[in-house]
């Protein structure tokens, strides 16, 4: 074997080595269930001024990580406007987090996808980790009070989100 063989070796086994540590060590800082969520305070996305989860108790709110050059985001957008569209009121909201994205991007794909739910803009990712985070996309159900419901990492589709989180929401129509 060449030397730059053994080298390129050495470095794609190094490479392995580290993220799979790293998502080791994510995965044991996970948000569990019942756990209160971090409310940090965010830049909007495509208007002035920030906003915290924080604002939002009192309802059950879908957090939603995501990125715009993640292909399953793109996959999971037309279902959470959808689902948003169906539920969202007095007693619920989806509110996305683009993370590790350039915010000019992040809005390009608000628009493209007609999101009309509160987004909020986390530019290297860091809050994200608080909630244990390994990737994009992930979604969690808050409580009215802040806690953890229930969490997924990996895209969310219209069967998930009627099946799984659907159950914990106040019927629609108690809400007016």
């Amino acid at each position: 074997m060449r030397i730059r063989s053994i080298i390129a070796i050495l470095v794609a086994v190094a490479i392995v080595a580290l993220l799979v540590f790293g998502l080791i060590s994510k995965g044991n800082s996970r948000l569990a269930v019942g756990a209160a969520a971090p409310s940090p305070t965010l830049p909007k996305l495509d208007e002035p001024g920030s906003g915290s989860l924080k604002e939002y108790r009192g309802k059950w709110v879908l957090v939603n990580f995501w990125a715009s050059w993640c292909i399953p985001c793109r996959d999971e957008a037309p279902a959470l406007e959808q689902f948003q569209q169906e539920h969202g009121g007095k007693t619920f909201t989806v509110v996305g987090i683009d993370t590790q994205d350039i915010s000019d991007d992040g809005t390009k794909f608000a628009h493209e996808y007609d999101i009309s739910y509160p987004l909020l803009h986390d530019g290297n990712g860091d809050n994200g980790h608080e909630f244990g985070t390994t990737g994009v996309p992930e979604n969690y159900l808050l409580e009215p009070n802040g806690r953890l419901a229930w969490a997924v990492a990996g895209p969310v589709d219209a069967r998930i989100l009627r099946e799984q989180v659907t159950p914990f929401l106040p019927p629609k129509s108690k809400e007016s």
